[in-house]
């Protein structure tokens, strides 16, 4: 049978209150440290009531990692390919946006930090996350090179990867010091540089 509608709209407004809970309680304390108590009491439901939406911690934090990409990936335009220097300019805005959100980008660096142990629910996610974002932005630059705007020397995959390294490490100076690290700033004239650098003259 159906649910009815306002039933419905009833559960998918708990489910989103619980997510967004839950993102605040895993970035604050981690995966491992967050208890399915806290996050229930914090949504003013029982252990049991909140169970009835996500069965364990490990889907709930699947949930919010999935939430956290649907958000990234409307940023970054992942409905369309972007090509060289307009994929660049994308990131970033995409850093000047996460700098309106810190518990975005706080339970990402807490995430992916102890994801680097084999065991960690998280750590497919994070893996795959990587290997997704830097096939894109290889894919954009190797456009650039196709259209003539971007030297042909250029290792589009390497470069990828530093480009995220370059953004996950000032996203934690940031975290850590947020009044010193203007961290749009500083990303913004490190993408500015690359581009002059990688122009085709």
């Amino acid at each position: 049978m159906t649910p009815h509608p306002r039933r419905r709209k009833r559960g998918d407004e708990r489910r989103e209150q619980i997510i967004d809970e839950a993102l605040k309680t895993f970035a604050d304390n981690g995966y491992r440290n967050a208890s399915i108590a806290e996050i229930a009491e914090r949504c003013g439901l029982s252990q049991p009531g909140l169970l009835h939406y996500f069965p364990n911690k490990a889907a709930l934090l699947a949930a919010v990692l999935d939430y956290r990409d649907r958000l990234d990936y409307d940023r970054l335009g992942f409905d369309r390919q972007l090509r060289g220097i307009e994929a660049l300019d994308r990131l970033v805005r995409l850093v000047e946006h996460n700098m309106h959100v810190p518990g975005l980008v706080q339970l990402f660096t807490v995430v992916t930090s102890e994801a680097v142990t084999a065991d960690h629910p998280a750590r497919d996610w994070v893996v795959n996350r990587y290997r997704t974002f830097e096939r894109f932005l290889a894919r954009a630059l190797d456009d650039g090179i196709a259209d003539g705007t971007l030297r042909p020397d250029i290792d589009t995959a390497a470069l990828a990867r530093q480009i995220f390294a370059m953004m996950d490490g000032l996203q934690l100076q940031w975290l850590l010091d947020p009044e010193n690290v203007d961290m749009a700033a500083l990303f913004r004239a490190y993408i500015d540089e690359l581009i002059t650098s990688l122009r085709k003259v």
